[in-house]
């Protein structure tokens, strides 16, 4: 299951997002494509810029906390988180404005990633890439727009449907997800940092805190029923037989 789009639409050009997500890109291009063959190449990428937990933990190399979220290890890995980044970026951008949303992105970035750290201290393993940042969104989202509506597509094997259901199912699952995967994984293995995720997830919501604070707490919710504070897009569902592919999940 994965999101696709939701029923949120800005009421403001989310020029921060567009920044973010080409910074993503350009970064992504100028580095992997040369260096993926070449397993040297790439883990000096990794030395320099990755966040390694031994390092940032012994106080060394710290600046790898801001450049990690800017790196990732392979085109899926990009592509899934600039798909959530452009579904739900916008809106928390809409909420907050440019800067202040661009200072969120960020610490939450960094936010993950220490998590990250103090959960595995003395880890060699690389932690890269924008996921840690982009849970931030998320749970900003989560406690803002919780019923707001987003499809999302279900693999069934050799076809898939497309639902809409509401935005805090779709992230509690998306959480639940991450806690399960770091408890069940060993932190000094490689894959996925799921602590990373979680430790974004947390900060995008103690970050929005302040805004929903001041904009009535609770009462906000009821004055919007947890819906956006403006009509859904009117986009109509798509439900689909096709055969697809299945991929590995990232």
């Amino acid at each position: 299951m994965f999101p696709i789009r939701d029923h949120n639409p800005s009421r403001r050009t989310p020029f921060v997002t567009y920044i973010l997500l080409a910074a993503n890109i350009l970064i992504f291009v100028a580095y992997y494509p040369a260096a993926s063959g070449n397993e040297y190449a790439l883990a000096a990428v990794w030395q320099d810029w990755a966040t390694i937990p031994r390092n940032v933990s012994s106080g060394s190399d710290l600046h790898t906390i801001f450049t990690s979220m800017f790196l990732h290890g392979g085109w899926m890995h990009l592509a899934g988180n600039m798909l959530f980044l452009w579904i739900f970026g916008d809106n928390m951008e809409d909420a907050f404005g440019h800067l202040k949303f661009l200072g969120f992105y960020l610490l939450c970035g960094v936010a993950a990633d220490l998590l990250q750290v103090f959960a595995d201290p003395y880890a060699l393993v690389p932690v890269v890439g924008a996921s840690g940042a982009i849970a931030g969104v998320l749970g900003g989202y989560l406690l803002l727009y919780p019923r707001a509506r987003v499809d999302v597509v279900i693999i069934f094997i050799i076809f898939f449907k497309t639902f809409a259901l509401r935005a805090w199912i779709v992230l509690s699952a998306w959480l639940a997800l991450q806690l399960f995967g770091g408890f069940a994984t060993p932190t000094d293995g490689g894959g996925v940092a799921y602590w990373a995720h979680v430790g974004g997830f947390i900060a995008g919501i103690a970050l929005s805190l302040p805004y929903w604070i001041s904009r009535g707490g609770p009462r906000f919710w009821s004055a919007t029923e947890g819906h956006p504070p403006h009509p859904p897009t009117p986009t109509p569902l798509v439900r689909s037989r096709v055969p697809v592919v299945r991929r590995k999940r990232r």
